[in-house]
């Protein structure tokens, strides 16, 4: 009996410790799997971070804004093309052909020259300049040196408006080209037939573009100095958001020559540097996009036009201002801006020397529209 009895109670002892251990195993085994399932949790909300940051964009570097307002078009402006007939729609001007063939290389409104393209933000892509130019100690260099500058920008306003409404699709932007270095008859005291503009006077004229959110557009005449060196010494305004750069190629002579009676002429690998230097200083300064117009009025006074390529970050624009016979400027303007073509054309009007001073909706027939007229 007490053999019987003691059996018993190491069977029941026994099995209260299997039935401890499969409990404390059961235990065990819901905590691995509580782990198990958070560290699984964990691991995918560490992929779903990863993943997340992946498909997230690279944010992009922040344009500089706009420096310049263009004037809104009148509220009873017309587009350009409802203002002209089929025939003008579809053919230049005759005087701009001048016997050759008619037919427009672009359709009306458009800027860009036949085949080019625009990669940068700057303001001709979707804007017109027109530009007062000249210095303001000459009443001979252009309208910039007749008026004081308040007048000066109320009439150069007034002017612009005429081309806002004229084509509501370009709203023109006021511009001042500034004649900041002038070619000169004597060396000077660098020996580089030009002097500067002080740079009080530049000041004055990057002050009162900037006040009317207006463009300052800084001219150079370059007498015996290389074009490079010319916007070096213009660096500090054309840092500036709202300065870019012109270029007076006739005043440019070799040694020996000089300035206003020998015609000069300037390559277009020179006008390259000078983009390029522009190009870089936009990336290296984050500024908006600038304008390089390069002026000629004849044959020789650019060469190797093919070297200038605009960029990324620079347009160019070819200007062609002769004075004198409107027919005859309008067909020059085909030869050296439409069938010499760069990127965008320019044209330059005479107040007092063009016969006669043609409207801004006769500038609008050339083909291509002029991206940019400045008057002198």
């Amino acid at each position: 009996m007490k053999k019987l009895t003691l059996l018993s109670l190491l069977l029941i002892l026994f099995l209260v410790a299997c039935s401890e251990n499969t409990s404390t195993n059961s235990e065990n085994e819901g905590e691995n799997e509580e782990k198990q399932t958070e560290e699984g949790t964990s691991d995918k909300k560490e992929e779903n971070n990863e993943t997340e940051e992946k498909e997230q964009p690279e944010e992009e570097e922040k344009q500089p804004p706009q420096p310049y307002e263009p004037l809104e078009p009148a509220e009873d402006a017309k587009p350009l093309k409802e203002k002209l007939s089929e025939e003008e729609l579809a053919q230049m001007p005759k005087a701009q052909a001048h016997g050759d063939t008619r037919e427009r290389m672009v359709p009306v409104g458009e800027t860009l020259v036949q085949g080019a393209e625009d990669r940068t933000d700057g303001p001709l892509k979707d804007h017109r300049l027109v530009a007062y130019y000249g210095h303001p100690n000459s009443t001979d260099m252009g309208i910039l040196g007749e008026m004081e500058p308040d007048e000066l920008m109320k009439k150069l306003k007034e002017q612009a408006q005429e081309y806002s409404d004229a084509d509501p699709s370009r709203p023109a932007i006021p511009t001042i080209e500034l004649i900041s270095t002038v070619a000169q008859r004597d060396p000077g005291p660098e020996g580089k037939y030009f002097h500067m503009t002080s740079p009080k006077q530049i000041d004055e004229y990057a002050k009162l573009a900037k006040e009317n959110d207006a463009l300052l557009m800084l001219d150079v005449q370059l007498g015996t100095d290389s074009v490079l060196n010319q916007v070096k010494l213009l660096e500090k305004w054309l840092k500036l958001p709202y300065v870019h750069l012109a270029i007076d190629t006739e005043f440019h002579v070799k040694e020996g020559e000089t300035p206003g009676i020998d015609l000069g002429q300037v390559n277009g690998a020179e006008i390259q540097e000078a983009v390029d230097y522009l190009t870089e200083m936009v990336e290296a300064h984050n500024l908006p996009d600038k304008i390089v117009l390069v002026h000629q009025f004849t044959d020789g006074a650019l060469t190797n036009k093919e070297a200038i390529q605009p960029t990324e970050n620079v347009e160019v624009a070819l200007n062609y201002d002769g004075w004198g016979n409107s027919s005859t400027k309008m067909s020059l303007y085909r030869k050296f801006v439409r069938n010499e073509a760069v990127q965008y054309g320019g044209f330059k009007i005479f107040y007092k020397k063009d016969e006669p001073v043609l409207s801004a909706e006769d500038v609008l027939k050339l083909d291509p529209n002029p991206a940019i007229i400045n008057y002198q």
